[in-house]
């Protein structure tokens, strides 16, 4: 049986980290909207001030993926939460249960931090991964939208006085 090894990245690991994400933008269709260099997710991932963290899967001693994650909180509950920005796995390695050991990985974290919850996103239309999470029991936030100031309207709203 192969044996799948999570790790904490490490600075290091910021080429590959960042072949990750343009792996995943390509899969989920938003190639186009990756502008993340290696100098920014180095200072952003290990810099002065982290802003999230990353575990790298690796499988039969081959990077497999990665999920990146950061803390939010809960005002309802009053404890923090993780927030798992991207999980991926290689399409290679699929199936293979290693989104499912990261998944576990941080349920564990989120629980030796004290956390209220662990919770993401994903697009509708990505069966395999709703099956996933669904099979752990995760359950969709239906009754929730999701908004997003970016760019120009970003700009403008904070321009505002």
């Amino acid at each position: 049986m192969t044996k799948i090894w999570l790790r904490v990245a490490t600075e290091r690991d910021v080429p590959l980290i960042l072949s990750f994400i343009r792996e995943l933008a390509e899969y989920e269709r938003l190639s186009h909207e990756v502008v993340a260099t290696e100098e920014v997710l180095r200072a952003s991932l290990f810099g002065e001030r982290p802003a999230a963290e990353v575990v790298i899967g690796d499988y039969g001693g081959e990077p497999a993926g990665f999920a990146l994650f950061f803390h939010n909180f809960s005002t309802f509950l009053g404890r923090p939460g993780i927030h798992l920005e991207d999980l991926y796995v290689t399409p290679g390695l699929r199936g293979r249960g290693v989104g499912r050991a990261m998944l576990a990985y941080l349920a564990r974290l989120a629980k030796e931090r004290g956390c209220g919850r662990l919770e993401w996103s994903v697009l509708d239309w990505n069966e395999p991964a709703i099956k996933l999470y669904k099979s752990i029991g995760a359950t969709p936030m239906d009754d929730w939208t999701t908004y997003r100031v970016t760019g120009e309207a970003l700009e403008g709203l904070a321009d505002e006085g």
